[in-house]
């Protein structure tokens, strides 16, 4: 994965932000939406692909397209490098594929405590009952 490369295949689109904001809100296109194209990618492998299309899954379009939107701040530079921020932590978080965990197995001296402890229990539910004559 090479960062600069995917930067460059990154779509901007600023867009006139919601809500309440009295009249800058109004005038300025402060919201950030970034799109970034999955399949048409050159900077990510075939592999890379097929992992992140798995992993983000609920994040993609049915066009396998990534949109994100950023309207935090007034400044629209300020709301791109936010966008562009959390868009690079998301596919290294896609990317990061879990070590397989390795059952291990249990403890000799565990399984000899268990029974131990079946069999003192025993006794005493034993020792509660009424004598036999």
């Amino acid at each position: 994965m090479e960062i600069q490369t995917i930067l460059s295949e990154i779509k901007y689109k600023a867009v006139r932000s919601s809500g309440a904001g009295g009249q800058n809100v109004n005038k300025v296109s402060s919201k950030v939406v970034l799109t970034f194209d999955l399949p048409n990618s050159q900077a990510l492998s075939e592999e890379e692909k097929l992992i992140l299309k798995t992993n983000l899954q609920n994040r993609l379009t049915a066009d396998l397209m990534l949109i994100l939107n950023c309207d935090e701040d007034r400044s629209q530079l300020k709301n791109k490098e936010i966008v562009t921020k959390r868009f690079l932590d998301i596919i290294k978080k896609g990317l990061h594929v879990p070590k397989e965990r390795k059952p291990t197995k249990i403890p000799k001296s565990v399984i000899r405590k268990r029974i131990k402890d079946k069999k003192n229990v025993s006794e005493i539910k034993k020792n509660r009952r009424k004598p036999e004559f």
